[in-house]
C-alpha cells in the first residue's frame, strides 16, 4: 500500500509539473511571437538528416497582413472561427455524417486545434495526440484572444514545402509584402492550407481553382471584412 501511494503521489506530482511547464508554454506566447513551431522543427531536423528544403519563415504581425488573406483563412479552414470554443462541434457532426454515408472521414479540426497541433505536438495520427490537441486548444481559448490565435495560424500555417506563414508565402509566390495581397491571391494561398504538400499555389489545379472560387463565394456570404472587424 505504501508504494502504490508513493507512485501515485509521484505521478500526480509529474502531471502537475507537465500542466505548469505547459501553462508556461501558452502564457509566454501570448506575447513573444514563436521563432520556430514543433512542425517547423520537425521538418528543419528532415532538412538536417535527409538533405530536404530548409524551411522558410518568418514572423509579420496581424497588422501587417492583408485582412483578406485572414477573412480567406476563416471561410476555408473555419468559418464559426469568432464564435466557438475552439471546437465546432457542428461540423465534427457533419463530418461524422459523411463518414457514415460515404466512408471517408474529412478533417473538422479549427484554427484553435490547427495551432495548438502545428505550434506545441507531432503531425502522426493517434488518439494520444488528439487529447493533448483537446487540451492545448482549451488553454489557448482561455488565454488567448482570437485575434493572438489567428495571428499565430497565419505565421505559422505551412502553405508550401517547408514554407511557413502567409506572409512569406506572399513574398515567394507574389514578390510583395502580405499586406498587399488581394482577394484572388488571398484565396489561392487558403485554398492549398488542407495540403499544401499536394497542392500548390504556383500551379494551382483545377481542383485549387474551384475551390479558391468557392473561397471568395463563402467570403462575401460572411460578409466580407466586416466578419472578422472585431476579432
Amino acid at each position: 500500500m505504501n508504494l502504490f501511494k508513493q507512485v501515485y503521489f509521484i505521478a500526480v506530482k509529474i502531471l502537475f509539473i507537465l500542466f505548469v511547464l505547459s501553462l508556461l508554454q501558452v502564457l509566454l506566447l501570448m506575447w513573444i511571437d514563436p521563432f520556430t513551431s514543433s512542425i517547423m522543427f520537425q521538418r528543419q531536423m528532415d532538412s538536417f538528416f535527409f538533405g530536404k528544403k530548409s524551411i522558410r519563415y518568418k514572423w509579420y504581425n496581424y497588422e501587417d497582413i492583408s485582412g483578406k488573406v485572414a477573412l480567406a483563412v476563416i471561410a476555408s479552414e473555419d468559418q464559426n472561427f469568432p464564435k466557438h470554443f475552439g471546437f465546432d462541434f457542428e461540423q465534427i457532426n457533419k463530418a461524422l455524417r459523411e463518414r457514415k454515408e460515404k466512408g471517408r472521414l474529412r478533417g473538422a479540426s479549427t484554427i484553435t486545434q490547427q495551432v495548438a497541433k502545428n505550434l506545441f505536438l507531432w503531425e502522426s495520427k493517434s488518439y494520444i495526440r488528439k487529447g493533448f490537441e483537446a487540451y492545448y486548444t482549451v488553454l489557448l481559448e482561455l488565454l488567448w484572444s482570437k485575434k493572438r490565435i489567428l495571428e499565430v495560424y497565419l505565421n505559422i500555417a505551412e502553405t508550401g514545402e517547408n514554407v511557413f506563414g502567409v506572409g512569406v508565402a506572399s513574398k515567394i509566390y507574389f514578390a510583395k509584402h502580405p499586406k498587399n495581397l488581394t482577394a484572388d491571391e488571398s484565396t489561392l494561398i487558403a485554398a492549398v492550407l488542407p495540403n499544401p504538400l499536394k497542392y500548390s499555389v504556383r500551379k494551382p489545379s483545377d481542383y485549387i481553382r474551384k475551390r479558391q472560387t468557392w473561397i471568395l463565394k463563402q467570403m462575401k456570404s460572411l460578409g466580407g471584412g466586416a466578419y472578422i472587424k472585431d476579432i
